[in-house]
């Protein structure tokens, strides 16, 4: 079946998004040469599983429901081969996170490390139902061409993404223009339908006036949007205003760094200016609660977003599953005084804040309707009620995330078929993933002992 071009996809929930709303719909999809050619609606079954008696060009969805694939708007590939690896040093604070853990970790990686960082982080998309990935990528001393090594590996898996190196000047100017170098060379020469680029940024307090002098004119040439990690930590204000005499909203902004393509990740310590001054731009801010909650940062100041402002949902690296970081959010906007509604109208904005950014990127990210690209992802999950336009989001929030996804969807081809990897051999990206893991252990291990 993942090579047919044409089969059918039957008995089951269809979340289609029309206008700013889910309506589900059961019955069945038909796909063709990678599209939805039909949607045909059924009566609604007891929401009983079936026996698998497909002859082939059919796949019974046994009553589960189908949703739109999902999106990670905030990945470090990069950071997949980090668990258990032998750091010392103070991490007491973020300061400390980052310079005895990541900031030792990125300096370790060539291009090895990087395309099976690259794998494993894919794998484990496809397997939580994501398949629109951006990544935010470091590797300072493998800096030339790991945007192509990720892009490799991002079409060996069949996904799409939008790639980004992360430039900084705590590694020394000339690392810095290399950074900027890998993003306008990746932009210029390598996007492509399926591979969109950014032009990536760490973060204010580690980025000087002439970076960002330098990155505004490649972002103007290039028409891109920059992908930034913003206010994560009260440092990245403290240092910036201490060193530049300007916060780091106000020096994106003299730059000319702000327009409708960017993404400002975390966003914990914003104030009101400059909230107001970010909806200017129609910038988004991608959270990260998964993230925050393990760096103990703070949390974001949900509520006080302003409506204008696009909000999106990111992993940070911690993982690549999507479902929970939405239920976190959902969870932690209910624990900080949310009452179910406003829970609910806020899920419910940032579900289709998420459609809108997509699109600015990808303009055929579908809406399961007849004549979109099938993409689309199942869920483990079969509703023990009837799904209707009022209680869709009850489904989703305490249904849906709660359960694995099943089988997945690309391009009208399975990446995943009833939860077995179709086209990639496991075995083989698992095993690389212990080889490189035990390069990386080894190095750490060596810097450690040289450091003793």
């Amino acid at each position: 079946m993942p090579g047919l071009d044409h089969f059918i996809v039957k008995n089951a929930w269809i979340c289609q998004v029309r206008d700013d709303s889910l309506v589900p719909v059961f019955g069945e999809i038909e796909v063709e040469h990678g599209k939805i050619a039909g949607i045909r609606p059924q009566q609604a079954a007891d929401g009983t599983d079936r026996p698998d008696i497909d002859d082939g060009t059919q796949y019974d969805a046994g009553c589960r429901i189908i949703t739109l694939p999902l999106i990670n708007f905030h990945h470090h590939f990069y950071s997949q081969l980090v668990k258990g690896l032998p750091f010392d040093g103070d991490m007491y604070n973020f300061e400390g996170i980052l310079e005895n853990l990541w900031w030792k970790l990125d300096q370790q990686l060539d291009l090895d490390a990087v395309r099976t960082s690259a794998q494993l982080a894919s794998l484990e998309s496809i397997r939580h139902g994501v398949t629109y990935i951006f990544d935010h990528h470091s590797s300072p001393a493998a800096i030339h061409d790991s945007l192509a090594s990720i892009k490799d590996v991002i079409e060996q898996f069949r996904l799409r993404a939008v790639l980004c190196y992360e430039t900084s000047d705590r590694n020394g100017a000339k690392n810095a223009l290399d950074a900027l170098h890998e993003n306008e060379q990746f932009a210029r020469l390598r996007s492509s339908a399926d591979i969109k680029s950014m032009l990536g940024l760490h973060a204010s307090f580690t980025l000087s006036d002439e970076t960002l002098r330098k990155a505004s004119d490649i972002l103007e040439q290039q028409h891109l949007g920059i992908h930034i990690h913003l206010c994560e930590d009260e440092i990245d204000r403290e240092i910036s205003i201490e060193t530049y005499r300007r916060s780091p909203v106000e020096r994106l902004i003299e730059f000319k760094l702000l327009n409708s393509r960017g993404i400002l990740t975390h966003g914990v310590h914003l104030n009101d200016g400059d909230y107001r001054d970010i909806a200017r731009f129609g910038t988004a801010i991608a959270y990260n609660p998964d993230s925050n909650l393990n760096n103990a940062v703070g949390l974001p100041r949900f509520a006080e977003a302003p409506l204008e402002i696009p909000i999106l949902v990111g992993t940070d690296g911690m993982h690549s599953n999507i479902a929970r970081s939405i239920k976190q959010l959902f969870l932690l906007y209910r624990h900080l005084g949310g009452s179910s509604d406003a829970t609910f109208a806020w899920i419910r904005k940032i579900y289709f804040d998420q459609l809108g950014f997509i699109k600015r990127y990808f303009e055929d990210y579908p809406s399961l309707q007849i004549g979109d690209r099938a993409d689309f992802i199942v869920w483990d999950y079969v509703p023990p009620n009837r799904l209707t336009p009022e209680n869709v989001w009850s489904h989703f929030i305490y249904g849906a995330l709660e359960c694995p996804v099943r089988s997945v969807l690309q391009g009208g081809a399975f990446l995943m078929k009833e939860f077995q990897l179709q086209h990639i051999d496991e075995s083989a990206v698992y095993q690389a993933a212990c080889e490189q893991g035990g390069r990386l252990y080894r190095r750490i291990d060596d810097l450690r002992d040289s450091m003793d």
